[in-house]
């Protein structure tokens, strides 16, 4: 059975849901392809990557035009983030051969998910916080060793599971550099994604992983389905579309890690109703939605693939 229609149309939400918030890129595509589509997850993660990597440069375009990329910090992402993402791919293979690498993939793509849910939370607490805040500076000066670090520890994520380069970076950058104005968040996470992505992209390529007619089904997808996000993030809250995203993402990695139903579910109920008192709570005392939704428009053009 032809599959291509569904991965279109699955490659649209995701591209969608992207548009509308900015974040889940690979965090979601990849497993979607595993778990909807049966794709062996090292083919996943390999041609998510492939795909992102034609979607990173139309983001990253805008933000440089609006100048709110720090090419400061850039420049201390890079030399970790690029050879740890490459290096990433070599990693993953280390983990075994055939049957058996796939099920260990399904751990640590599991793992990923759920440190980007991680990252997903801290993100949204961290901008409760710096809402209305006087404080956010556009010429903080840059922390190289953190920032260093902060490229390691994310490039290896990515090279390994394709998710991360939004989700989990951007919150590092956030409490690396506190007073960091958003904007310049976004446009420098986008930026420093482009090479590290190509680099775990190639390095899937020498080992045979990606597949470049399934990243091209995505692409299909997706780009509309980014444009379409884009144009009505606008009108919806984005913190309760995010929340969403939470429950969602939380599923996906705890049936990837092998939980039982019953521990799925409750995970995802705890997740629905934590985000429904979040957002209860900010009604009542009238505090004004997180900047994200000014976050969703630049960064939409470039699907994460991490989200």
């Amino acid at each position: 059975m032809d599959s291509t229609g569904p991965i279109v149309i699955a490659g649209a939400l995701v591209g969608f849901t992207v548009g509308l918030t900015g974040m889940g890129g690979g965090a979601l595509m990849t497993p979607i392809m595993v778990m909807v589509f049966g794709v062996n997850p090292t083919a996943a993660i390999g041609s998510d990557l492939a795909a992102s990597v034609l979607m990173k440069p139309f983001g990253a375009l805008v933000h440089q035009r609006a100048g709110t990329a720090r090419w400061d910090i850039v420049r201390r992402l890079l030399p970790t983030a690029v050879p740890a993402a490459f290096g990433g791919v070599f990693l993953l293979r280390a983990l075994g051969d055939g049957a058996e690498l796939q099920q260990r993939v399904k751990y640590v793509v599991g793992t990923a998910l759920m440190l980007a849910v991680a990252g997903m939370l801290a993100r949204l607490w961290l901008d409760r916080r710096r809402t209305g805040s006087d404080t956010e500076d556009a010429h903080v000066p840059v922390r190289p060793v953190a920032t260093l670090l902060i490229g390691l520890v994310g490039g290896v994520i990515v090279g390994m599971t394709s998710v991360g380069s939004g989700s989990l970076i951007i919150v590092m950058l956030m409490l690396a550099h506190p007073r960091l104005k958003a904007n310049h968040l976004v446009g420098t996470d986008l930026v420093q994604a482009i090479p590290m992505v190509a680099a775990a992209a190639l390095g899937h390529l020498l080992v045979g992983d990606a597949d470049l007619g399934l990243a091209a089904t995505l692409l299909i997808g997706a780009v509309p389905g980014v444009l379409a996000g884009s144009l009505i993030s606008s009108r919806v809250a984005g913190p309760a579309v995010r929340w969403a995203l939470v429950v969602l993402l939380t599923g996906s990695g705890l049936a990837m890690l092998k939980a039982s139903s019953t521990v799925v579910l409750l995970a995802c109920l705890g997740m629905a109703l934590l985000g429904t008192f979040a957002s209860l709570r900010d009604r009542r005392t009238g505090r004004p939605q997180p900047e994200s939704q000014s976050q969703c428009q630049p960064e939409a053009a470039g699907v994460t693939s991490g989200s």
